[in-house]
């Protein structure tokens, strides 16, 4: 259980590149009442090999709270706010706007420096630099989102972190890592056997998930930055749905070696196996609360899947969902206030939200084939998969239902997202 392998015919040390088959994004409904803000172009920024401004502005787009304004027109674009004209940008219905310059340092790397600007009040609400080399750029055009972001809204970003996918092309698997735009797309798998259930560990460098590659079901952990992997749970019959922990020391993990699929508790080395639910049903899809004390689950020892809870030092589980016959998949949220889930409504499979105090339940999505739902890490949007012409591609959607956006990969089938924790990085 605890031999450390290498597998040079399916595994690349680290990631490799995928930038062939990046996620394309598709806006496909905005939030309401929408910040108005223009992003102007930094001064000095054709010196870097591609715009800082068009992250910055897609991002801002794609997070459905924010409504870019048309910043054309001005030359030269202002770099301090001395410069600006207000009247201009309140005419131009402008409530912010963000200016910068970019400057080359003498080793190579860049100095970015932006300012974010409360055009009404005609005074500065942010001001932030960074130093970057120019392989960073899209992560500092992200990281500068996040700060713009965060600050209009009272919410954390989450235009730096990360996700993780599974995509099928030509009997192919490869689970990939790409930016949460879905570009800077990178292999950490390939294999002719499927890839499923990706999970990130708390602290963001590696992942557990299940790969079939053995002819069978095995839990592995993989480090993104060396492409190490372990060997977490290879007993006889099924091993699946790794779940970690909020400390990261063990998963939470689906195994039929006892006969039936209960639930379990291991070590993240393979070690220290702790049988956690004891029941003649399918007990499958485990996921920790934030605070580690209680873990939810999908089961059918109600008679139809439903999702419950228990607490991790075991006793009796708490049915949480009575609305409808179906229901699996159990996601919480980073505050711990809202699951979601998948419910079958007649014969969809849609995403599902509940407030966890009130009990109230809202239907996200009007899609068919709804599977794996994934929160950001701050907790404002989950990532899915759906179908779309028969494929399977990525989508996401606000906890409220009115931020949607969809990413795909052309001519793949896409599926098993995983949305990453805030990293250092």
């Amino acid at each position: 259980m605890k031999k450390i392998i290498h597998v040079a015919a399916i595994l690349l040390m680290g990631l490799a590149s995928a930038a062939h088959a990046q996620l394309s994004i598709e806006i496909t409904g905005g939030g309401a009442n929408q910040i108005p803000v223009a992003v102007l172009q930094f001064a000095g920024e054709n010196q870097l090999p591609s715009a800082i401004t068009d992250v910055i502005e897609a991002d801002l787009q794609r997070s459905g709270r924010i409504r870019l304004q048309y910043s054309g027109g001005i030359s030269p674009a202002p770099s301090e706010p001395s410069q600006v004209n207000f009247t201009e940008w309140r005419n131009r219905s402008a409530d912010a706007m963000v200016i910068g310059t970019v400057q080359k340092l003498s080793d190579g790397r860049f100095d970015i420096r932006f300012r974010l600007l409360d055009v009404p009040r005609q005074t500065q609400l942010l001001g932030l630099g960074f130093t970057m080399s120019a392989a960073q750029l899209r992560l500092t055009g992200h990281k500068i989102a996040d700060a713009i972001y965060e600050k209009l809204t009272g919410e954390r970003g989450v235009f730096s972190t990360r996700i993780a996918y599974v995509v099928k092309q030509e009997g192919r698997f490869e689970l990939r890592i790409a930016d949460a735009d879905g570009q800077s797309a990178q292999t950490a798998l390939a294999s002719r056997e499927p890839i499923i259930s990706p999970s990130w560990s708390p602290d963001g460098t590696r992942l557990a998930y299940v790969s079939f590659e053995n002819k069978k079901a095995v839990v592995y952990q993989h480090s993104l930055a060396t492409g190490q992997r372990q060997v977490v749970a290879n007993f006889r019959g099924s091993n699946s749905a790794p779940s970690w922990s909020p400390d990261g020391r063990q998963l939470a993990v689906v195994l039929s070696r006892d006969g039936g699929s209960q639930l379990y508790l291991i070590n993240t080395d393979g070690s220290n196996v702790r049988r956690l639910t004891q029941n003649q049903s399918i007990d499958t899809e485990p996921f920790f609360s934030p605070n580690g004390q209680s873990i939810y689950f999908t089961s059918d020892r109600g008679g139809s899947p439903q999702i419950y809870r228990m607490a991790v030092s075991g006793g009796e589980a708490q049915r949480i969902t009575f609305e409808g016959s179906y229901n699996v998949s159990p996601r919480v949220s980073s505050d711990g206030r809202t699951l979601a889930y998948i419910s079958r409504n007649g014969t969809r499979f849609q995403l599902a939200s509940m407030d966890l105090e009130s009990r109230q339940v809202q239907m996200l999505t009007d899609t068919q084939r709804d599977e794996s739902p994934s929160f950001a890490p701050n907790g404002k949007l989950v990532l899915y998969a759906t179908e779309l012409g028969g494929r399977g591609v990525l989508a996401a959607v606000s906890s409220d239902g009115t931020v949607k956006h969809r990413l795909t990969v052309q001519a793949a089938d896409v599926r098993e997202p995983a949305w990453g924790p805030y990293t250092g990085n």
